[in-house]
């Protein structure tokens, strides 16, 4: 991931959130649930190791915008009593000026939780709320679709509802399996070529980062793979490597219909295919940073735009 200080805000939030670091992994193979008869205590398994949970968590707080939307998916919604200031989705999800990146003990604390899940950046929060016997849950960034559909079922099995977990996981494995056989019989032999842009200052996303995974699936090819820092997950490419490049469809994790036409307008872009064809994509910037249960929305996004390509060509 680039250097914090490099990074604008906007793509800090998405670098974050799609970061692919290193660090122990929810396999999705956690412990089978023991105990009394409503299956607690219950033992999975977070970023840091193993947690067990003596008891249905009942006010959970949320820092996470991907967790947020698992957590309200698996059924879990009704005991989230506070979200963090970027958790827009679902509407009625319980959005608060709490902050995920730095969060306050004290503030979380105010909302009386028994279990708080944190993105797994926030290492100090967590073990400031233990030695307070808080329940936490450190969630890592999924670099693969099936570490999103791992912890879709962890998180099912420590609210208490591991039948919904397991079944939103199966749907959205399901779906988005489905929509990559579908377009790779509607795209054929096509071979083509994608830039996925973070931002205005030309960050890219290899196939090591989940959104590269996507892409991945569909078997295109990425530019930024083969570019100088590909091995951070996240360089930052030059327009001169771009228009080299010259990728068959341009997606933006960004902005609005203005963005896209600032990409047509940058010197020399008017001879990549993407800008040539009007293939230049603004992919919903939500969900194209998040790893939860809307990812079949962005595999549907892509999918729209690949089988639009092939058949122009």
């Amino acid at each position: 991931m680039p250097s914090a200080r490099r990074l604008p805000a906007a793509l800090l939030l998405a670098a974050l959130t799609l970061s692919a670091c290193g660090g122990q992994q929810s396999s999705g193979q956690d412990p089978p649930a023991s105990g009394g008869e409503n299956g607690f205590p219950v033992t999975v398994e977070d970023a840091s190791g193993e947690v067990t949970l003596e008891s249905a968590p009942q006010r959970i707080v949320s820092l996470s915008p991907t967790a947020t939307e698992m957590l309200f998916a698996v059924g879990a919604g009704d005991e989230v009593v506070a979200a963090d200031e970027y958790s827009n989705h679902p509407e009625e999800a319980p959005t608060t000026d709490l902050s995920g990146f730095t969060p306050s003990v004290e503030a979380v604390s105010e909302h009386d939780p028994d279990l708080v899940v944190l993105a797994r950046d926030a290492q100090e929060a967590a073990e400031q709320l233990r030695k307070l016997d808080v329940p936490v849950l450190l969630i890592p960034s999924a670099t693969t679709l099936g570490e999103a559909y791992g912890q879709m079922r962890m998180l099912g099995r420590a609210t208490g509802h591991p039948g919904k977990g397991d079944e939103v996981a199966d749907r959205v494995e399901s779906q988005v399996d489905e929509i990559v056989e579908q377009t790779a019989e509607e795209v054929g032999d096509a071979d083509l070529s994608i830039y996925h842009e973070l931002d205005e200052g030309m960050y890219s996303a290899t196939s090591d980062t989940f959104i590269g995974q996507v892409y991945d699936r569909f078997g295109v090819r990425n530019i930024a793979d083969s570019a100088e820092g590909a091995a951070g997950g996240y360089p930052e490419l030059s327009p001169e490597y771009v228009v080299e490049q010259n990728p068959d469809l341009i997606f933006l994790a960004y902005g609005g219909e203005g963005a896209v036409r600032a990409v047509g307008q940058r010197p020399a872009f008017d001879e990549v295919a993407a800008v040539r064809n009007d293939d230049v994509i603004r992919l919903d910037p939500d969900i194209s940073s998040r790893w939860g249960p809307r990812v079949v929305g962005l595999a549907e996004s892509v999918a729209e735009a690949l089988t639009a390509a092939a058949q122009e060509g």
